[in-house]
């Protein structure tokens, strides 16, 4: 049997087998990164992203394809973690646009809403790179829109889908050198192929390679680090709209007839009372959920286009209280000027960062993405009139950028790529300047050091000329590998060797939580006996899977 259009409840079955294989896989897409350190890049972060969005699409009722794909989105936006989730999200975020009023989906609709997601991705992106998960996502719609105005069965089509983002994902390495250098695909595009697969598996009513187990438990996971995060970084007197107002409304024709509906211009209306919105509209219902301060306000806008027919007005911030047996009598803090919210990892660059002037430090890193939502919770902890992020690493900027859109406070993101530059901006803020003013002197000031790391290979590669064995030492220099030895004495006077230059003046020492003290004694020594003129600072930093942090200034 020919099968020309899906409706909701196939759509949401595609995507939870998506969500299933990713999980699945991702181990498999972290050992695609160029760079052999240990994190937990792609993988990790498109499956956190991905079981955030399928946590929601769980929550759907009817089988209306946009209700899930706007689900979809909604979960994918607020989970999303590092460069890949975030591209991930905005991809489906253009998807559920293009698909907003539709209830099935047949192969045109599919492919036009693939190639509105790749617009979106792509004014997601400043400077856009070929040869990532962008490149797949674009040959992908490309290749979509054409086979769709030559097929009719859903099945047929989505083969030959999968096949186009197979055979992009095989040219990304002749589109970006690095990957030819090591010899492998892009993990970002590895994942979304993944995605694909079990689309396709899903219409096809097969099991997935591999795939025969129950998901994986990350649902529990990311709930619970939810629960954690809320409760670290949301106090009482923090929450802005303190009511959780759901309703649905059943259009009456002459309510209708005085006050036309038109879901852009009521959502706007709605976004202007409060946040936490979503609006999802058919022919017969609307259905809101959004958190304000004044529920009369929403209700009435609602009102005007007919009659409640589900109604739930919760007062969050006696819910909270009871959580965290504060008092409900406490009083609203008035908000500070600034706050500055920073990302790091160890308890001794914690206690640094904060003794340098930030107001918020959330624990993240290499191995550990905060989300758009974790990112957004510490915005509102900061509880500032204008606020500053310093990421810290490359792979959480975007996610702070997407919080700050979220955000109703000022933001700024200072695009910070290691602690030492999160350190050298927090040196030259200032509390009386503009924000704008602000933006600009801390970022310049973080270009103005240069970072030294010392990790450890997971696996054998070669790169940048470099042989590099799995166990050994490797330095790295602003992110890119310039020394390497079995020894980790070796490799760190190596890496100082190129770090070190006639304008160095003062070197900052980060320990890690694996160094030594007698390891500390001899990297300073050397340094006090190699340069003289340069002045050594040592902090013990704790932090995980760098032995040290090297800032040089």
């Amino acid at each position: 049997m020919v099968l020309t259009r899906i409706e909701g409840e196939k759509l949401a079955e595609m995507i939870l087998l998506g969500a299933n294989h990713l999980s699945n896989n991702a181990d498999m897409i972290d050992a695609l990164n160029v760079f052999p350190v240990p994190d937990g890049d792609t993988g990790t972060n498109m499956n956190l992203s991905m079981t955030s969005g399928a946590s929601e699409v769980k929550k759907v009722t009817n089988n209306n394809v946009a209700e899930v794909a706007n689900a979809f989105a909604k979960g994918l936006l607020m989970g999303a973690r590092g460069n890949s989730g975030v591209i991930l999200s905005q991809l489906f975020r253009g998807f559920s646009k293009r698909v907003s009023d539709l209830e099935t989906l047949t192969p045109k609709t599919f492919a036009e809403a693939l190639q509105n997601g790749v617009r979106t991705a792509y004014k997601a992106v400043i400077k856009p790179v070929e040869g990532t998960i962008l490149t797949v996502a674009k040959d992908t719609a490309n290749e979509a829109e054409q086979l769709a105005t030559q097929m009719d069965d859903f099945i047929a089509f989505m083969e030959s889908v999968v096949n186009a983002a197979k055979q992009s994902l095989e040219r990304t390495p002749d589109l970006l050198p690095v990957l030819k250098e090591v010899g492998v695909v892009d993990s970002g595009g590895q994942g979304l192929v993944i995605i694909y697969e079990a689309f396709l598996a899903s219409l096809k009513g097969e099991a997935l390679p591999e795939t025969d187990t129950e998901t994986a438990p990350m649902d529990n996971m990311v709930s619970a680090e939810h629960h954690k995060s809320n409760q670290d970084y949301l106090n009482t007197e923090d929450i802005e709209f303190g009511y959780c107002t759901e309703f649905m409304v059943k259009f009456e024709a002459d309510k209708l007839e005085r006050h036309p509906y038109d879901e852009t211009v009521f959502r706007e209306e709605l976004g202007q009372l409060g946040d936490s919105l979503l609006v999802v509209s058919d022919e017969d219902f609307v259905r809101v959920h959004v958190h304000v301060e004044y529920p009369g306000e929403a209700l009435n806008l609602a009102q005007r286009f007919g009659s409640f027919v589900q109604l739930k007005v919760e007062n969050m911030r006696e819910q909270h209280s009871s959580i965290v047996g504060e008092s409900e009598a406490k009083k609203d803090k008035p908000k500070s000027d600034y706050g500055i919210v920073a990302v790091a990892m160890g308890s001794g660059i914690e206690e640094l960062l904060t003794s340098l002037g930030t107001t918020v430090v959330m624990q993240g890193g290499q191995t550990m993405n905060p989300s758009t939502q974790d990112i957004t919770e510490a915005i509102k902890k900061a509880h500032a009139k204008k606020v500053i992020i310093l990421p810290n690493n490359k792979n959480i900027i975007m996610a702070a950028e997407q919080a700050a859109e979220l955000s109703e406070a000022e933001v700024a993101v200072i695009p910070t790529k290691t602690i030492p530059q999160g350190m050298s901006a927090l040196l030259v803020y200032n509390p009386d300047a503009s924000l704008a003013q602000n933006s600009a002197d801390m970022s310049d000031a973080c270009q103005q050091v240069k970072t030294g790391q010392i990790t450890y290979a997971v696996r054998d590669t070669q790169i940048d000329g470099l042989t590099i064995e799995n166990g050994n030492f490797m330095g790295l220099a602003d992110g890119k590998i310039k020394a390497t030895d079995p020894d980790k004495l070796v490799a760190t006077k190596q890496l100082l060797a190129e770090l070190i230059d006639e304008d160095a003046e003062i070197i900052t020492i980060l320990e890690g939580e694996d160094a030594t003290e007698q390891e500390t004694e001899m990297i300073q020594s050397f340094i006090e006996e190699n340069y003289k003129d340069i002045e050594v600072e040592v902090h013990k930093g704790n932090q995980p899977i760098y032995a040290y942090i090297f800032s040089v200034e």
